[in-house]
């Protein structure tokens, strides 16, 4: 809890708070940047991912096609042409007076690519649970959004667990990939350090200490998600 309060107070003091000048995303690097991406995308893609999960398997044909098609471009496409496209094509349709950082661009496309992956994974839970559930919570009296909301999906993301997790594990790596557009997070950092005389060919050091770093944020999420599963078994 002390980490998570202390990264939002970190970056309420970067846009600013406590009267300090504000520091601009162009400066933004290092660990820092790969935090609030992976964070930021997890975060904002997650009911994104449930709405595309039900659309997919709604009953409307133009609901369920726009659902299947952008599921299905989203993930037969590498993450890096949609970085490119985010950071090339995007201003183009853009009116002139607006100018969006380079950061949110890459948000915008890391969020998108999250999103159908993880839309995926909840389907997967929704059609493990019996369909006897819902009929009975209909027979009850319960309308659709309520037992969507208390019975079905609860459950269904209670199942897709590991599989969540494992999305978002992969979404921490993936954010190793905004370095080809010039932003200078974890692994964009380490090559600035390179580029230094100083540290000329020390990449053992360097790579290990990157990859050493990657790998702590992926256990920890590791370890939450265990003790998650275990806070949930209601089966024993």
């Amino acid at each position: 809890m002390a980490w998570a309060v202390s990264g939002f107070i970190g970056l309420w003091l970067l846009v600013g708070g406590a009267g300090l000048a504000p520091v601009s995303t162009g400066k933004w690097g290092g660990l820092l940047l790969t935090l609030f991406m992976a964070v930021v995308s997890i975060v904002l893609s997650f009911p994104l991912a449930i709405g595309l999960a039900l659309s997919r398997q709604s009953k409307l044909p133009v609901v369920k096609g726009m659902a299947v098609t952008l599921i299905e471009i989203m993930r037969g496409t590498p993450l890096t042409v949609f970085l490119f496209i985010g950071d090339v094509m995007l201003p183009v349709f853009l009116p002139n007076t607006i100018s969006l950082d380079r950061i949110l661009r890459a948000m915008v496309v890391l969020v998108l690519f999250c999103a159908v992956y993880t839309a995926e994974t909840i389907r997967g839970g929704l059609q493990a649970i019996p369909r006897g559930q819902a009929e009975a919570a209909n027979a009850l009296g319960l309308s659709t959004p309520l037992t969507l909301g208390l019975i079905v999906l609860p459950q269904a993301l209670k199942i897709s667990i590991p599989a969540l997790v494992g999305v978002f594990i992969q979404m921490i790596q993936e954010t190793s990939l905004v370095a080809i557009l010039g932003l200078f997070e974890l692994l964009g950092m380490s090559r600035s350090i390179l580029s230094n005389p100083t540290y000329v060919g020390r990449y053992a050091e360097v790579y290990f200490f990157i990859g050493l770093i990657y790998w702590g944020l992926c256990y920890v999420m590791s370890i939450g998600s265990r003790r998650l599963e275990k806070a949930l078994n209601t089966e024993h």
